[in-house]
């Protein structure tokens, strides 16, 4: 087992009293026997961040487990008759299982919306999340236990709830989830930066903690992305411990390739290198377990994008023109996250498909369609004629149970549910959250994914999700007693790195050798001649344009390295 499911104490007691007997303390047995007693039923008493490999001799199967949102990875192959589960993609590597480039993939890649059960390595997959696979006669079977489930719209009508009555209820929700995950045998600290995630997980975890926790911030060197004093405030009004680790540029360049390595994925910012290095130096101060924000802007509508739609789709009494007025306040105040987020409306024939599937186009959609038609402009030209016929977006959909899970839900909640699908479990959860944590052995626990939380947040009137320009309301308000009046009133600022704005940049001069390197010439996906160009484009950029186009240059970086690192062919 990878990972810790939480509240297994009680589980253990109530196995002890059906006669079994435990030879360790761990959460592990209890998993076992819980399956060999109630079997694949037992999946939803666990709760928690797991990976879980059983070999059941009875039935002359081998059964891997996957939590319900994908924080853990859970790769498999089959080789040669046999079936392997690895947590990376290099551990199948290491038993001879073959690294090839799956092209398919890679096209869907580029318009962030991969289907999650397929990995970017020919015939290697994932277990998708709240899934089991079974193993049998050298054949592979995947079932899904859990899904994220969202009321009709008709049922959402017919909450009486009071606003308070809701807040209250989710901070009990959320509390219990933070306390379940502050069990454990060794100390148990916290991410912390200026956003309301971590500073809400702190606060509301500091009171269930005898002594200060320790906390654990980045800093660089742009004020624009630098929120090392609004995370210091916040740690001081919790009474936690504050422990600043501050980055160069330099240390980012110099952490690219392991990070890369570690991640298994392509990259588009340097805030991947950056949770590198922050959990690094968690690991040196001695801490193994930490809290983290994760999985908040997913859950509670945090990204623009999604404020966009509540805003476009469920005007709540406003006027058109009130509504237009309020996007165009959105727009203009979020300069750092402008270029990532939001991307004007289109005639694209790939958005046609997908209005015809699902009756609008939700604004993530819309933007990682702009970003992916960017990426495979700079594609080998025999890569995008071999899928002129694919839709990355319509291929995504069509594997998702559209009519049980989208059909007739309130527009927000159908672009939330489609984002956990995708870029929840294939980009936030492998390079920003477990892959680097568990690069430098720390635990990560992500309360915010807590199936409780989910399942409360997913059966919530949508005002709590976004009010007016009020993203996440729920959340401000449940922790508004243990947030600072600046975290509180702050909008939601994506977690990024600070772009390479100057020739002599550490990460230039990485990217410039990378691009210059034979392994550029090498790898089947990029064109190399264009991919040198987009290097000699962002180097004459504006500065506020550099951020969307040095996603685009560290995509083919990273791919480059990936190439190279894994032998690939």
């Amino acid at each position: 087992m990878n990972g810790e499911f939480y509240g297994y104490q009680a589980l253990r007691d109530e196995l002890r009293q059906e006669g079994v007997v435990f030879h360790t303390d761990t959460d592990s047995e209890v998993a076992l026997h819980l399956y060999l007693r109630r079997g694949l039923q037992a999946l939803e008493r666990l709760s928690g961040e797991f990976a879980i490999v059983i070999m059941d001799e009875r039935k002359q199967a081998l059964i891997g487990i996957r939590d319900r949102f994908g924080i853990k990875p859970l790769h498999y192959a089959i080789h040669e008759g046999t079936v392997y589960f690895a947590s990376e993609i290099k551990a199948l590597a290491a038993v001879g299982v073959p690294v090839a480039w799956d092209l398919e993939a890679t096209y869907l890649e580029a318009f962030w919306v991969r289907d999650h059960e397929r990995t970017l390595f020919r015939n290697i997959h994932s277990v998708p999340q709240g899934h089991y696979a079974i193993a049998k006669d050298g054949n592979l079977q995947t079932y899904q236990y859990w899904d994220w489930k969202f009321p009709v719209a008709e049922d959402m009508d017919s909450d009486t709830r009071t606003d308070k009555d809701i807040i209250d209820q989710f901070r009990s929700v959320l509390e219990a989830a933070i306390a379940g995950r502050l069990v454990a045998d060794v100390p148990v600290a916290c991410y912390l930066s200026g956003g309301i995630d971590s500073c809400a997980v702190l606060g509301l975890a500091q009171p269930y903690l005898r002594k200060p926790i320790e906390c654990f911030t980045l800093s660089f060197d742009n004020p624009m992305y630098d929120e090392l004093a609004i995370a210091e405030k916040q740690a001081a009004l919790s009474g936690a411990n504050f422990n600043p680790v501050r980055v160069t540029r330099q240390q980012l360049a110099d952490a690219y390739a392991q990070t890369v390595w570690h991640s298994e994925t392509p990259l588009v910012n340097c805030n991947s290198a950056g949770k590198f290095l922050l959990s690094k130096a968690v690991n040196q101060a001695g801490i193994k377990v930490v809290l983290t924000g994760e999985g908040s802007d997913e859950m509670l509508a945090g990204y623009p994008t999604f404020k966009r739609d509540a805003l476009m789709h469920h005007p709540e009494g406003r006027s058109a023109d009130e509504t237009e007025k309020l996007l165009e306040v959105m727009f203009e105040s979020n300069a750092a996250t402008r270029a990532i987020f939001m991307r004007q409306g289109s005639d694209d024939p790939f958005m046609k498909e997908v209005e015809a599937r699902i009756g609008w186009v939700p604004s993530f959609i819309e933007t990682y369609n702009q970003l992916g038609r960017i990426t495979t402009s700079v594609y080998r030209e025999e890569l995008t004629n071999s899928m002129a016929t694919v839709n990355p977006i319509a291929n995504v959909l069509d594997r998702l149970p559209i009519s049980m899970a989208v059909s007739g839900r309130a527009r927000l909640n159908q672009a939330l549910y489609l984002n956990s699908k995708t870029h929840l479990p294939n980009f936030i959860l492998t390079a920003l959250a477990d892959r680097m944590e568990m690069a430098h052995s720390v635990e990560g626990r992500v309360p915010f994914l807590d199936h409780k939380v989910a399942e409360f947040a997913a059966n919530m009137p949508l005002r709590m999700k976004v009010s007016g320009l009020s993203e996440k309301h729920v959340l401000r308000e449940a922790a508004k007693h243990v947030l600072t009046d600046e975290v509180y009133k702050r909008e939601k600022h994506a977690f990024s790195a600070p772009p390479a704005t100057a020739d002599d940049d550490p990460m230039m001069t990485f990217y410039q050798d990378v691009l210059a390197s034979k392994a550029l010439d090498e790898q089947p996906i990029f064109d190399p001649a264009r991919a040198r160009n987009v290097f000699g484009m962002l180097k004459m950029m504006p500065d506020d344009q550099k951020i969307a186009f040095e996603g685009l240059l560290q995509k083919i970086v990273s791919v480059t390295l990936m190439h190279e690192q894994f032998s690939m062919s």
